[in-house]
Protein backbone atom coordinates (compact mmCIF):
# COMPACT_ATOMS: atom_id res chain seq x y z
CA UNK A 1 0.00 0.00 0.00
CA UNK A 2 1.46 3.48 -0.90
CA UNK A 3 0.89 6.80 0.88
CA UNK A 4 2.04 10.21 -0.13
CA UNK A 5 3.56 11.81 2.80
CA UNK A 6 4.16 15.11 3.13
CA UNK A 7 3.79 16.65 6.60
CA UNK A 8 6.39 19.65 5.43
CA UNK A 9 6.07 22.70 8.19
CA UNK A 10 6.51 25.95 5.89
CA UNK A 11 5.88 28.98 7.29
CA UNK A 12 3.27 31.64 5.80
CA UNK A 13 6.53 34.07 6.67
CA UNK A 14 9.16 32.91 4.76
CA UNK A 15 9.22 34.25 1.02
CA UNK A 16 9.56 31.75 -1.53
CA UNK A 17 10.12 32.22 -5.27
CA UNK A 18 8.97 30.38 -8.37
CA UNK A 19 9.19 27.13 -9.48
CA UNK A 20 10.81 26.00 -5.98
CA UNK A 21 10.33 22.27 -5.06
CA UNK A 22 10.38 21.19 -1.43
CA UNK A 23 10.85 17.56 -0.65
CA UNK A 24 8.43 15.86 2.21
CA UNK A 25 9.20 16.35 5.92
CA UNK A 26 10.92 19.96 5.38
CA UNK A 27 10.95 22.43 7.71
CA UNK A 28 11.00 25.81 6.47
CA UNK A 29 11.21 29.33 8.74
CA UNK A 30 9.71 32.24 9.63
CA UNK A 31 13.07 34.59 8.32
CA UNK A 32 13.76 32.89 5.33
CA UNK A 33 14.23 34.15 1.62
CA UNK A 34 14.40 31.47 -0.82
CA UNK A 35 14.66 32.56 -4.79
CA UNK A 36 13.75 30.91 -7.89
CA UNK A 37 14.13 27.85 -9.02
CA UNK A 38 15.53 26.52 -6.42
CA UNK A 39 15.38 22.86 -5.15
CA UNK A 40 15.21 21.40 -1.75
CA UNK A 41 14.74 17.66 -0.67
CA UNK A 42 13.57 15.86 2.14
CA UNK A 43 14.22 16.75 5.55
CA UNK A 44 15.66 19.62 5.29
CA UNK A 45 15.55 22.26 7.90
CA UNK A 46 15.89 26.06 6.49
CA UNK A 47 16.22 28.03 9.42
CA UNK A 48 15.81 31.60 10.38
CA UNK A 49 18.19 34.30 8.61
CA UNK A 50 18.73 31.89 5.67
CA UNK A 51 19.16 33.83 1.95
CA UNK A 52 18.85 31.65 -0.63
CA UNK A 53 19.50 32.47 -4.07
CA UNK A 54 18.14 31.67 -7.43
CA UNK A 55 19.06 28.06 -8.65
CA UNK A 56 20.35 26.25 -5.37
CA UNK A 57 20.12 22.88 -5.08
CA UNK A 58 20.07 21.58 -0.95
CA UNK A 59 19.93 17.76 -0.56
CA UNK A 60 18.30 15.17 1.59
CA UNK A 61 19.02 16.52 5.56
CA UNK A 62 20.61 19.39 5.25
CA UNK A 63 20.32 21.90 8.29
CA UNK A 64 21.28 25.32 6.31
CA UNK A 65 21.27 28.87 8.75
CA UNK A 66 21.13 26.31 12.09
CA UNK A 67 22.82 28.76 14.83
CA UNK A 68 26.19 29.15 15.32
CA UNK A 69 28.08 26.01 17.47
CA UNK A 70 29.62 29.24 19.42
CA UNK A 71 29.40 29.20 23.48
CA UNK A 72 29.54 33.33 22.48
CA UNK A 73 26.59 33.81 20.54
CA UNK A 74 23.46 34.74 22.73
CA UNK A 75 20.53 34.74 19.97
CA UNK A 76 21.77 37.48 17.94
CA UNK A 77 19.75 37.92 14.41
CA UNK A 78 22.10 37.51 11.45
CA UNK A 79 22.05 35.66 8.32
CA UNK A 80 23.62 32.58 6.13
CA UNK A 81 23.80 33.38 2.58
CA UNK A 82 24.05 30.78 0.08
CA UNK A 83 24.86 32.26 -3.74
CA UNK A 84 22.90 31.15 -7.33
CA UNK A 85 23.34 27.88 -8.65
CA UNK A 86 25.51 26.64 -5.30
CA UNK A 87 25.11 22.92 -4.65
CA UNK A 88 24.23 21.43 -1.18
CA UNK A 89 24.62 17.67 -0.50
CA UNK A 90 23.46 15.49 1.94
CA UNK A 91 23.58 16.26 5.51
CA UNK A 92 26.07 18.91 5.36
CA UNK A 93 25.01 21.83 7.72
CA UNK A 94 25.82 25.37 7.45
CA UNK A 95 25.60 27.65 10.38
CA UNK A 96 24.18 31.46 10.07
CA UNK A 97 26.79 34.25 11.67
CA UNK A 98 27.73 35.88 14.81
CA UNK A 99 28.21 39.46 16.28
CA UNK A 100 31.37 39.18 15.10
CA UNK A 101 30.64 39.82 11.32
CA UNK A 102 26.52 39.18 11.10
CA UNK A 103 26.81 36.48 8.51
CA UNK A 104 28.14 33.46 7.07
CA UNK A 105 28.28 33.42 2.95
CA UNK A 106 28.49 31.07 0.68
CA UNK A 107 29.15 32.09 -3.24
CA UNK A 108 27.59 31.01 -6.42
CA UNK A 109 28.10 28.07 -7.99
CA UNK A 110 29.98 25.84 -4.93
CA UNK A 111 29.79 22.35 -4.50
CA UNK A 112 29.71 21.30 -0.63
CA UNK A 113 29.12 17.42 -0.94
CA UNK A 114 27.63 15.39 1.42
CA UNK A 115 28.75 16.10 5.52
CA UNK A 116 30.57 19.27 4.61
CA UNK A 117 30.37 22.18 7.82
CA UNK A 118 30.78 25.71 7.04
CA UNK A 119 30.50 26.94 10.89
CA UNK A 120 29.49 30.96 11.73
CA UNK A 121 30.96 33.98 9.64
CA UNK A 122 32.74 31.84 7.48
CA UNK A 123 33.32 33.46 3.78
CA UNK A 124 32.80 30.76 0.99
CA UNK A 125 34.16 32.03 -2.43
CA UNK A 126 32.67 31.21 -5.52
CA UNK A 127 33.23 27.58 -7.57
CA UNK A 128 34.46 26.22 -4.55
CA UNK A 129 34.16 22.86 -3.98
CA UNK A 130 34.50 21.01 -0.93
CA UNK A 131 34.58 17.14 -1.03
CA UNK A 132 32.94 14.93 1.79
CA UNK A 133 32.98 15.43 5.51
CA UNK A 134 35.91 18.35 5.05
CA UNK A 135 34.81 21.45 7.34
CA UNK A 136 35.30 24.95 8.17
CA UNK A 137 35.31 26.17 11.81
CA UNK A 138 34.31 29.49 12.56
CA UNK A 139 35.72 32.76 10.56
CA UNK A 140 37.64 30.62 8.09
CA UNK A 141 38.23 32.67 4.42
CA UNK A 142 37.96 30.29 1.26
CA UNK A 143 38.72 32.36 -1.40
CA UNK A 144 37.26 31.27 -5.31
CA UNK A 145 38.12 28.32 -7.32
CA UNK A 146 39.56 26.51 -4.22
CA UNK A 147 38.80 22.70 -3.89
CA UNK A 148 39.37 21.15 -0.30
CA UNK A 149 39.49 17.22 0.14
CA UNK A 150 37.59 15.21 1.75
CA UNK A 151 37.96 14.71 5.57
CA UNK A 152 39.56 17.94 5.52
CA UNK A 153 39.00 20.03 9.10
CA UNK A 154 40.18 23.93 8.60
CA UNK A 155 41.01 26.10 11.97
CA UNK A 156 39.41 28.87 12.98
CA UNK A 157 40.70 32.15 11.18
CA UNK A 158 42.63 30.88 8.50
CA UNK A 159 42.76 31.47 4.79
CA UNK A 160 42.96 30.21 2.03
CA UNK A 161 43.51 31.40 -1.47
CA UNK A 162 42.17 31.82 -4.82
CA UNK A 163 43.13 28.47 -6.95
CA UNK A 164 44.37 26.21 -3.90
CA UNK A 165 43.98 22.70 -3.97
CA UNK A 166 43.91 20.59 -0.25
CA UNK A 167 44.60 17.00 -0.47
CA UNK A 168 42.20 14.58 1.47
CA UNK A 169 42.40 14.46 5.64
CA UNK A 170 44.47 17.23 6.18
CA UNK A 171 44.53 19.41 9.15
CA UNK A 172 44.68 23.50 8.23
CA UNK A 173 46.01 25.52 10.94
CA UNK A 174 47.96 28.16 9.16
CA UNK A 175 47.15 30.01 5.63
CA UNK A 176 47.27 28.29 2.28
CA UNK A 177 48.15 31.08 -0.18
CA UNK A 178 46.79 31.35 -4.09
CA UNK A 179 47.83 28.76 -6.91
CA UNK A 180 49.43 25.85 -4.86
CA UNK A 181 48.84 22.23 -3.71
CA UNK A 182 49.23 21.72 0.10
CA UNK A 183 49.35 18.05 1.44
CA UNK A 184 51.07 16.01 3.82
CA UNK A 185 51.42 16.12 7.76
CA UNK A 186 51.94 18.54 8.57
CA UNK A 187 50.68 20.56 5.83
CA UNK A 188 53.03 21.84 4.08
CA UNK A 189 53.53 23.20 0.18
CA UNK A 190 53.18 20.91 -2.42
CA UNK A 191 53.77 22.69 -5.71
CA UNK A 192 51.42 24.59 -8.23
CA UNK A 193 47.96 23.76 -8.71
CA UNK A 194 49.00 23.39 -12.83
CA UNK A 195 46.08 21.39 -13.47
CA UNK A 196 43.54 23.44 -12.15
CA UNK A 197 45.54 26.83 -13.46
CA UNK A 198 45.40 25.14 -17.04
CA UNK A 199 41.65 23.98 -16.72
CA UNK A 200 40.74 27.90 -15.69
CA UNK A 201 42.61 29.51 -18.64
CA UNK A 202 45.79 30.10 -17.40
CA UNK A 203 48.47 30.65 -19.75
CA UNK A 204 52.58 29.70 -19.65
CA UNK A 205 53.73 33.17 -18.69
CA UNK A 206 51.59 33.79 -16.07
CA UNK A 207 52.35 29.79 -14.72
CA UNK A 208 55.94 30.74 -14.97
CA UNK A 209 55.57 33.73 -13.23
CA UNK A 210 53.66 32.30 -10.29
CA UNK A 211 56.35 29.24 -10.36
CA UNK A 212 59.28 31.73 -9.91
CA UNK A 213 57.73 33.89 -7.32
CA UNK A 214 57.12 30.41 -5.09
CA UNK A 215 60.76 29.10 -5.99
CA UNK A 216 61.58 32.68 -3.96
CA UNK A 217 59.26 31.98 -1.43
CA UNK A 218 60.10 28.43 -0.92
CA UNK A 219 63.33 27.26 -2.37
CA UNK A 220 65.58 30.07 -2.07
CA UNK A 221 66.41 29.40 1.98
CA UNK A 222 64.79 33.05 2.68
CA UNK A 223 62.75 33.73 5.42
CA UNK A 224 59.02 34.35 3.98
CA UNK A 225 59.57 38.60 4.97
CA UNK A 226 62.78 38.57 2.65
CA UNK A 227 61.17 36.37 0.20
CA UNK A 228 58.70 38.62 -0.25
CA UNK A 229 61.36 41.63 -0.43
CA UNK A 230 63.07 40.41 -2.87
CA UNK A 231 59.87 39.64 -5.03
CA UNK A 232 59.06 43.02 -5.00
CA UNK A 233 62.32 44.07 -6.88
CA UNK A 234 61.49 42.33 -10.03
CA UNK A 235 60.95 45.35 -12.45
CA UNK A 236 57.64 44.18 -13.48
CA UNK A 237 55.11 42.12 -11.60
CA UNK A 238 51.70 40.38 -12.51
CA UNK A 239 49.01 40.21 -11.53
CA UNK A 240 49.18 36.94 -10.11
CA UNK A 241 51.90 37.76 -8.47
CA UNK A 242 50.43 40.56 -6.99
CA UNK A 243 48.20 38.37 -5.28
CA UNK A 244 50.44 35.95 -3.81
CA UNK A 245 51.84 39.59 -1.93
CA UNK A 246 48.77 40.52 -0.79
CA UNK A 247 47.87 37.20 0.46
CA UNK A 248 50.88 36.84 2.69
CA UNK A 249 51.08 40.58 3.69
CA UNK A 250 47.85 40.36 5.11
CA UNK A 251 48.05 36.90 6.42
CA UNK A 252 47.72 36.86 10.31
CA UNK A 253 48.11 33.23 11.18
CA UNK A 254 51.61 32.91 8.78
CA UNK A 255 51.57 30.60 5.65
CA UNK A 256 51.76 26.86 5.24
CA UNK A 257 55.38 26.24 5.05
CA UNK A 258 57.59 24.20 2.39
Amino acid sequence: MSQNFVLNSISNKAKIGSNVTIGDFTVIKDDVEIGNNVEIGTSVIIADGARIADGVKIHHGAAVSTIPQDLKFIGEYSTLEIGEGTVVREFSMLNRGTAASGKTTIGKNCLLMAYTHVAHDCIVGNNVIMANCATLSGHVFVDDWAVLGGITGVHQFCKIGKHVMVSAQCKVVKDIPPYITAGNSPLRFEGLNIIGLKRRGFDTNKIQNIEKAYHIIYSSGRNVSDAVKKIKQEPQLSDEVYEIIRFIEQSERGIIKG
